[in-house]
């Protein structure tokens, strides 16, 4: 053996996924990408990609587990909380105390809520106020054509839900910027402060009408084509869910359309191959549970969040319909033995932005999935930081599968930092790994993500699922 040679067996290095995909994967990938950008024009909202999900596992032979008085395996179950969170399961073939493999994702994404009361007229122009959710670039969101998604009571008590932006001959709305001839003072502000939270106002109308006695004749205007249309009054939005996101298409990016761009990809990237990864498991050895949840971006709380006791409950009634009962004892033993990857996007690096990388410890688009051991901020800070041993058997479970895969963290030491649910997952006495899609541009209006990290991402979970 050469030196070279014998430098390569022992050294390590990550190389491009496709370079080592074969053809029938790249077709696989390619049919795999659409299906994802359809996904993704479906799902803007939490409640949209729980409705989608439905739709999928249904059509793979999911049913809804209060229909079903008791489990055996190979059977397919769903559960549903408020709208906002799924609970997939396929029964294995081995005591189900003995642990389940779980991964789970996040459909949350950063955007902009409307506030309670937010309709108000301003220089005859009807704007709606908001209050942004989750980590964003403030300045990132102003001039961006954006949609209106949500629900809302009508006068009747009836839910209606509002989608408004996405149809080809649908208005779209915008917020405005200070044109550059008079932004003397905007321009010498920090980003963070170019543009401020409370300056974040959604136009939606600006044609008054003859009104007797009205003052706000385009508010006026506004509330009466949203009360032809839904039926609602301004009080209605107190018990709304409005959100504003960006408007425009999934799309293909770069000329060998080799990425996918689009709004929400952290974490619907995850959530989708996530999903795509248990319909597609035949009676496991062991049972595969995937969870889909709301509020990441803002600290997983409330009771559609990652810290909530859904999954509990969920899987507490799994082992009861799977073997009659489910003492405390029971419960403790099945989460001690299970096995989670937290399916959350990373950060690709940036070749416009390297400074802020650490290049051996960095992950990079197009390089596969890539596997976390710890996430968190400067000293580890809120992180699982998952252990060796299941470190390995992670790794060794994507080599023997073929899945290409590479490690990272969330840039160097000191810079910054980020956190995944991994960690309210390892407080239950379970062991978990952060395993997602590298991703450029996060957080922003358009995100983007190699494809062949899509499909290794997918490839991932079918392999962990069937372990």
């Amino acid at each position: 053996m050469t030196d070279k040679e014998l430098y390569e067996s022992l050294s390590y290095e990550r190389k491009n996924a496709y370079l080592k995909m074969t053809e029938a994967e790249k077709k696989e990938m390619w049919e795999m990408s659409d299906s994802y950008r359809t996904f993704l024009d479906k799902g803007k909202t939490e409640r949209e990609c729980v409705r989608e999900a439905v739709r999928m596992a249904q059509e793979a032979g999911f049913v809804d587990i209060d229909l079903l008085d008791n489990l055996k395996p190979g059977d397919k179950v769903y559960k549903i909380n408020r709208n906002k969170n799924i609970f997939m399961a396929v029964i294995g073939s081995e005591d189900i105390r003995k642990g389940i493999n779980i991964a789970g994702a996040h459909i949350d994404s950063p955007r902009l809520d409307l506030k309670q009361n937010p309709l108000y007229e301003s220089m005859d122009m009807a704007l709606l106020k908001t209050h942004y959710y989750g980590g964003i670039k403030k300045y990132q969101w102003p001039t961006v054509p954006l949609a209106i998604h949500g629900v809302i009571y009508d006068t009747e008590g009836k839910q209606r839900e509002i989608v408004i932006g996405e149809e080809e001959n649908d208005p779209v709305f915008v917020i405005s910027d200070l044109l550059p001839h008079l932004a003397k003072d905007q321009m010498v502000k920090k980003m963070t402060e170019g543009i401020e939270g409370e300056n974040l106002n959604v136009l939606i109308g600006g044609m008054p009408i003859e009104a007797e006695d009205v003052k706000e004749t385009v508010k006026f205007s506004v509330l009466k084509m949203l009360n032809a249309r839904y039926g609602i009054t301004e009080e209605s939005f107190i018990s709304a869910e409005i959100e504003i996101v960006p408007a425009q298409k999934a799309k293909n990016v770069g000329l060998d359309e080799s990425f996918v761009g689009a709004y929400g990809q952290d974490d619907r990237v995850c959530a989708y191959t996530t999903l795509r990864g248990i319909l597609d498991v035949e009676t496991p050895k062991t049972t595969a549970v995937a969870i889909l949840v709301d509020k990441e971006e803002i600290g997983s709380c409330g009771n559609t969040g990652a810290q909530s006791a859904f999954m509990m409950m969920a899987i507490t009634e799994l082992i009861e319909k799977v073997n009659g009962k489910c003492s405390l004892t029971d419960l403790n033993k099945t989460i001690s033995n299970s096995a989670c990857m937290s399916s959350d996007v990373s950060a690709a690096s940036d070749p416009n932005y390297p400074n802020v990388i650490e290049a051996n410890n960095a992950c990079y688009a197009g390089y596969g999935v890539a596997l976390m051991k710890y996430t968190g901020a400067r000293g580890k800070s809120e992180t699982s930081d998952a252990n060796s041993e299941f470190v390995y058997k992670i790794g060794k479970i994507m080599n023997e599968n073929g899945v290409i895969w590479q490690t990272g963290e969330l840039g160097k030491v000191d810079q910054g930092g980020g956190g995944t649910i991994a960690q309210y997952v390892a407080n239950l006495n379970m062991d978990v790994i952060d395993c997602g899609v590298p991703v450029l541009s996060m957080h922003s209006p358009f995100e983007v993500v190699a494809k062949s990290d899509i499909y290794m991402a997918y490839r991932a979970y079918v392999a962990f699922y069937k372990n």
